[in-house]
């Protein structure tokens, strides 16, 4: 069985990133393409037998105006964690007819409904929710392009979440990037990225990282359907994400909790804080993913990365 991921453009004229891996996890393919034929030509190969293709973008939209159901359910969880979704409806030009996502999951053949026992599937994922729920983040990492965002802001957290992906090579289930199929492929992104020259380089460079982060979002979605969430139906729309977990912890937070912008629920803020690992569906990464040190100990590099401060002794 092999897990897709596809960080779609809506138009044709972006770069779309795409990735696969294998049952075990295993990068076997990661690429950048275009149009429509290319996604389906590139995927092919990958779709014909059992699959789970996870899209970021919209499947299914059929509200006028506003947020769709699913995106106003997953705000509520998401939104103080800076990764609540954009509002999705016919209203907008890209979405007044099918949506591009279920243009290509028809051409692949693919059963959208997240429900469906099918072998092959088609589900909406969202990058930003899975990075809080699997990495405990108190915050989205902030390496999409946006005014105000500098070359080396967006580089360096860029390479944090690329860190913590490859953390997941002890996860369960487990990520792996240094494989022999996908390894090269994967430190060719990272040397993109640590050389770019411009934002556009680094552009080319996260959506792929993104298509890798939604191809294990449907790998973790099958291994563990009892911790994964479907906020909407198939009817009006749906996302799907790793459950969001309670209390969470930022591991860049130096042994602090983060604050979410606007107050958890009731039955949130009354549960007792205390510190949990920074990724709770992975085992602990061996080195911070920012500078490379040890996580149980202070990071003479970054200074602000620490899991744990070091001790004074």
């Amino acid at each position: 069985m092999h897990f897709v991921g596809i960080d779609l453009a809506w138009g044709e004229r972006n770069p779309t990133g795409l990735a696969v891996l294998d049952a075990e996890g295993r990068l076997v393919h990661v690429s950048t393409v275009v149009t429509d034929d290319e996604v389906v030509a590139a995927l092919a190969p990958f779709t014909e037998g059992p699959c789970l293709v996870a899209v970021d973008a919209p499947l299914i939209v059929t509200n006028p105006t506003g947020n769709r159901a699913a995106e106003a359910a997953l705000n509520k969880d998401f939104a103080p964690f800076d990764a609540g979704a954009h509002p999705t409806n016919t209203g907008r030009a890209e979405f007044a007819g099918r949506p591009r996502a279920a243009r290509i999951a028809s051409r692949l053949g693919l059963d959208m409904n997240p429900r469906s026992g099918r072998a092959r599937r088609a589900i909406e994922v969202y990058p930003h929710p899975a990075t809080v729920a699997l990495f405990r983040l108190g915050r989205t990492l902030k390496y999409k392009s946006k005014s105000g965002r500098s070359l080396e802001q967006l580089r360096a957290e860029l390479l944090v979440l690329m860190g913590l992906m490859e953390s997941l090579s002890g996860a369960d289930p487990r990520l792996v990037l240094d494989g022999e199929a996908g390894g090269e492929a994967w430190r060719g992104l990272r040397t993109t990225v640590e050389r770019a020259q411009r934002k556009s380089e680094l552009r080319v460079a996260e959506d792929q990282v993104d298509a890798v982060l939604c191809a294990y979002v449907a790998l973790f979605a099958t291994t563990h359907p009892e911790r994964t969430t479907t906020y909407g139906t198939f009817e009006q729309g749906y996302v799907v994400t790793p459950t969001l977990t309670r209390p969470t912890w930022c591991p860049r937070g130096a042994g602090r909790p983060p604050t979410p912008r606007r107050a958890r629920s009731p039955t949130a803020t009354q549960m007792p804080m205390q510190r949990t690992p920074a990724l709770p569906y992975a085992a602990t990464p061996s080195s911070c993913p920012r500078c490379g040190a040890r996580p149980r100990t202070s990071c003479r590099s970054c200074g602000r990365c620490s899991t744990t401060p070091a001790s004074t002794t």
